[in-house]
């Protein structure tokens, strides 16, 4: 995991972060380590100027190229999920996105894989990552219907975006009784699912969290 002091990087005002993190309490979010980095993560530095007054909402905002900035109850949410299952040392995101979920995750695990098949966005992440001294994040153009098979097995995996079935490759990709946070579902009906692997066998446990909205998870590489 990685501690970074955002001290000085375009800071908001507390008052508007501690609202933000009162609201993610009363949802439900109880994990102190998850709110902690929530709230010192300057969400608005993952937004385009004109949107940066609207970061500290819990609500999905626009990033450009029909993707999103995903609520922050959903990011603590999956994040929690994903951390209740013990330490993480390797975790695999799917859809790199504004790079936002995965400074999160950074900052609670030892390693961080992500995949974004849309490269300005990916290029921007990036970016964000090194001026925050990001040094365990590994950020790289795919399909992120195929996960990152040369840096599997992960401990973790979660994926921003939904298919509409639970893609085998992301499974085998799982290490033994590792976990996977993923919507599934088609636009009109999604609902959260956690996977984990039982053990090192091929055998799998699903439970259906809750429902949410997500950008589909399609395929193919934009440049």
């Amino acid at each position: 995991m990685n501690s970074i002091d955002f001290a000085g990087i375009g800071m908001t005002s507390q008052r508007t972060r501690e609202r933000l993190i009162k609201r993610l309490e009363e949802q439900g979010i109880s994990n102190q380590a998850v709110l902690d980095v929530i709230k010192r993560t300057p969400r608005h530095l993952f937004l385009d100027e004109a949107l940066a007054h609207r970061a500290y909402e819990d609500t999905a905002l626009p990033i450009g190229f029909s993707q999103t900035l995903s609520q922050p109850y959903i990011v603590a949410r999956m994040t929690e999920i994903l951390l209740s299952a013990g330490p993480m040392r390797r975790v695999l995101e799917i859809g790199t996105g504004s790079g936002y979920q995965t400074t999160i995750l950074a900052q609670l695990v030892d390693n961080v894989y992500s995949v974004e098949r849309i490269e300005p966005l990916l290029k921007k992440a990036q970016q964000r990552f090194k001026a925050f001294g990001l040094n365990n994040v590994y950020a790289s153009l795919s399909d992120g219907a195929f996960g990152c098979q040369q840096n599997a097995p992960y401990d973790g995996i979660i994926s921003t975006a939904a298919p509409q079935s639970i893609p085998e490759h992301l499974l085998r990709q799982l290490a033994p009784n590792g976990t996977l946070v993923i919507p599934v579902g088609n636009g009109a009906s999604q609902s959260l699912s956690v996977i984990k692997r039982m053990g090192a066998s091929n055998e799998y446990d699903e439970e259906i969290v809750e429902k949410v909205k997500f950008v589909p998870l399609l395929s193919g590489v934009i440049h």
